[in-house]
């Protein structure tokens, strides 16, 4: 009996008819692994594709009323602290100003005036209290002489009357001291009442008038522009906005079933739709917000109508950018970001438990205004308190 045996052809054509099945079943082995790598990775990761970015709008706006004459930046202009945006006419305010500074140089001269009748009264009293020292001596002698008939009554009489006017124009003069006193009593003439009223009023008319000319609290760019030459305006009113390039940060909305394991100071990688992929930013978390979105948008849902249907609600969730990032790659508010937060370190707070040691954000384009109107005063001042004086001398 003899057995054949297969082909050469044969045994070929049966190994390759088992390897698409070896191959089959390498790939789905390798799309399990793969699968499950992704699966724990996501473990530790949360990640959302609805956020945005946000920052500062800072508005710019008058601080008095007038009427535009000038307009020094438009929409997508950028501008510098303190760079001039918005002019007003002036010429009020400066007419105000003028008045101002007059009426501060004539109370000084007559606060000056009031001192030195002060002294005036002063050596009026000293003069008076030496005529009735002379008239009580003068009344002395003729009373002595009267006893041996020396002087005769009516000269006795008539030196008793010059004492009794000399007592007389004492008292008057020194209640006219005391008048004039009560204007100057524990004063200088810097802290004399009329000249601070007058001094106080020449400051508001200095600030006025340096506010009609409006500037840029803060660097960035022009956005929001309502304002036009020849409008006119009052306190309050927003003309402008300034957006800060480098005070952005991104609020990502995560749902409620994934800030369990979400932490202040997580680290988070982001992308932005306005750029490729290949550009990741890095940030931070710096805070959960302390409601969902609808619990406090302009109409909250009411649950308690009867008609109620569960909706997954989204937290806030703030994340702070890196500086270096942002110069490199600008991003502009409302851009879309894709989010992703490595959760494996949860041992940071859910929420912010201490508050801020200093400002947050602040300007410091208002700082020298009383300054500079205090310069101005004391100017004024010392032009009008004379030469011929030590000011410590005139106190009383």
């Amino acid at each position: 009996m003899t057995t054949e045996s297969p082909s050469p052809a044969a045994t070929t054509q049966q190994r390759t008819s088992y390897r698409p099945t070896w191959l089959l079943i390498v790939a789905i082995v390798l799309l399990v692994v793969v699968l499950c790598v992704a699966y724990l990775l996501r473990l530790d990761s949360e990640s959302t594709d609805d956020a945005y970015v946000d920052g500062n709008v800072v508005q710019v706006t008058s601080q008095v009323s007038g009427t535009v004459t000038a307009i020094g930046a438009d929409n997508t202009d950028h501008v510098d602290t303190n760079s001039p945006l918005v002019t007003l006419n002036a010429v009020d305010a400066e007419i105000q100003y003028e008045r101002a500074t007059s009426n501060l140089a004539r109370a000084v001269r007559q606060a000056r005036t009031q001192y030195y009748q002060v002294q005036q009264l002063q050596a009026e009293v000293d003069q008076r209290q030496n005529d009735v020292r002379k008239a009580q001596e003068d009344v002395r002698r003729r009373n002595q002489l009267a006893a041996s008939g020396a002087v005769s009554r009516e000269e006795i009489s008539h030196t008793a009357d010059i004492l009794k006017n000399a007592i007389a124009g004492l008292e008057g003069t020194k209640h006219a001291l005391a008048v004039r006193l009560a204007m100057v009593d524990d004063t200088t003439l810097r802290t004399h009442p009329d000249v601070l009223v007058a001094a106080s009023n020449l400051r508001d008319a200095y600030i006025a008038l340096h506010r009609t000319q409006i500037y840029s609290p803060v660097a960035g760019v022009i956005t929001k522009r309502t304002v036009q030459v020849g409008q006119k305006i009052n306190p309050g009113v927003a003309l402008m906005s300034v957006v800060p390039g480098d005070q952005v940060w991104v609020n990502a909305n995560f749902k409620e079933s994934q800030i369990e394991d979400l932490r202040i100071g997580q680290p988070v990688e982001l992308r932005a739709d306005a750029y490729s992929r290949s550009v990741i930013f890095h940030g931070t978390i710096i805070g959960l917000d302390a409601g969902t979105g609808s619990a406090f948008s302009l109409l909250p849902a009411q649950n308690a109508t009867g008609n109620w249907i569960k909706v997954t609600q989204r937290v806030p969730v703030r994340i702070a950018l890196r500086p270096q990032e942002i110069a490199q790659n600008p991003l502009r508010l409302g851009l879309s970001m894709r989010v992703s937060v490595d959760t494996s370190d949860r041992s940071g707070p859910v929420l912010n438990k201490t508050g801020a040691q200093q400002p947050v954000y602040s300007t410091a384009i208002f700082k020298n205004e009383l300054q500079d109107a205090n310069e101005v005063v004391e100017r004024v001042i010392s032009a009008n308190e004379g030469s011929d004086h030590d000011p410590k001398n005139l106190k009383f």
